[in-house]
């Protein structure tokens, strides 16, 4: 009895013990999914935080970055030369200048404080008499690295008499915070120089209208017609035709 206890005990071990390893690999793969590895954890950490960081364009192929100067050029096509705090004198005679912002038009600032080479901007949109929308490169701020390209940063006009010579510019990303004031030449249109303007260092365009006329013309044009209708008239001359004479026969 004991014999044949033991014999089906042994049976029992052998049929079992095929299954073993597999069961063991099936708990082992349970696992690894589980519990991946410690790299792998921390690979997909630095992506999630790449993703949810805010990501800036650099542009240009160089380690600095576009500066002011080339990116204007690239988006006017105006040949001028030297720095931003250049642009200004080295447009008179060749582009129109003014102190009415437009769109295409570029703004320039003169060299001053730690901005000594002064600076050029693209106006991309005017918002009103005291606001303009600008593109432009290499203005640094809180969470913007010099050498970014910015699209429709706002610039408020801070003169007293609207002239668009002193300004501040927004602040990073927020359209709501200002920087300290900035001097600033004008405006450099974007055709040449005419003598249609006013002098061309101080060209004051201001929008005429066609379409209805003062009350002052109304008022000389009268007078010329009550004038002319009380003057006498002119007496008719008439010039007589004087035939050729005609040849004796």
């Amino acid at each position: 009895m004991r014999l044949k206890v033991a014999q089906l005990t042994m049976c029992l071990m052998l049929a079992a013990s095929p299954f073993a390893p597999e069961a063991a690999a099936s708990r082992g793969d349970a696992r690894s999914d589980v519990r991946p590895s410690a790299s792998q954890s921390r690979t997909n950490s630095a992506v999630a935080q790449r993703q949810a960081r805010p990501r800036q364009t650099r542009a240009g192929s160089f380690s600095g970055g576009l500066t002011c100067v080339p990116y204007a050029r690239s988006v006017t096509g105006m040949e001028i030369s030297g720095n931003g705090r250049d642009w200004w004198h080295n447009a008179a005679g060749r582009y129109a200048r003014g102190q009415r912002p437009q769109v295409g038009s570029v703004l320039a600032w003169p060299g001053s404080g730690s901005m000594g080479s002064g600076h050029v901007a693209v106006v991309s949109r005017v918002l009103n008499a005291r606001m303009i929308e600008i593109d432009h490169a290499n203005w640094g701020g809180p969470g913007i690295r010099r050498g970014t390209v910015m699209h429709n940063v706002k610039v408020m006009d801070v003169s007293d008499d609207n002239s668009w010579t002193r300004v501040r510019v927004q602040v990073g990303w927020t359209a709501e915070n200002f920087g300290r004031e900035y001097p600033t030449y004008g405006f450099i249109h974007n055709r040449p120089a005419s003598s249609s303007f006013a002098d061309a260092s101080d060209d004051m365009i201001r929008p005429v209208s066609y379409s209805t006329r003062s009350s002052a013309a109304r008022r000389g044009t009268a007078a010329r017609g009550s004038a002319a209708r009380g003057a006498p008239r002119p007496a008719a001359i008439r010039v007589a035709q004087i035939r050729p004479a005609r040849p004796a026969r």
